[in-house]
């Protein structure tokens, strides 16, 4: 299996770094890629093929993951709201898509499952509706991981603090995908 990794917004932060704590300056950008590229070596070493990508470009995103010949697309990121008892750990995916779903399921139980965050579930994402670009416009089942909330002083705990646990867990997720998929066949 190939997978393609998308680390959610800019590098560096520039010109978009994402959701940031205004309290610890935590930004999504930098979460993001730390949990991406451990993501990618654990994939790795258990013989998952991996591309990573973070870019300002949504289209370049798309373009190179659509060239890539990846089974998958995950894209990684944390989530934001005004209301600071918002929390928790989401995973989206593309209306229509039955394997994209059983990607978003198997992401979103492992995370809930290693870090105890509360399940906000796998919501779909509806071209014209709320559709999010990354989803619509890639050529595999594709996934957007919320990890948890950046705004939330305990989510923004565990994604300071827990960084490695979370690449774990996305990792085990695409495993997981994989092993049904292997059934599915």
């Amino acid at each position: 299996m190939r997978v393609f990794l998308n680390p959610g917004h800019a590098p560096g932060g520039e010109p978009d770094p994402g959701a940031v704590n205004n309290a610890t300056g935590l930004r999504e950008c930098d979460v993001a890629i730390s949990v991406g590229k451990s993501a990618a070596s654990y994939l790795n070493a258990a013989g998952v093929e991996t591309e990573l990508l973070q870019s300002a470009s949504l289209e370049e995103i798309c373009e190179a993951a659509n060239a890539s010949d990846a089974d998958i697309f995950v894209s990684i990121h944390c989530n934001a709201a005004e209301a600071e008892e918002a929390n928790g750990t989401e995973t989206w995916s593309c209306a229509g898509s039955y394997r994209g779903s059983m990607l978003a399921d198997c992401i979103q139980n492992q995370l809930v499952d290693a870090l105890d965050t509360t399940d906000r579930g796998v919501k779909i994402a509806t071209p014209g509706v709320n559709g999010l670009y990354v989803l619509t416009n890639t050529d595999m089942p594709a996934v957007l991981v919320e990890l948890a909330f950046i705004s939330n002083p305990g989510d923004e705990e565990i994604l300071a603090n827990n960084q490695d646990d979370l690449a774990r867990a996305v990792a085990r997720g695409i495993t997981d995908y994989e092993q049904k998929i292997l059934g599915v066949n």
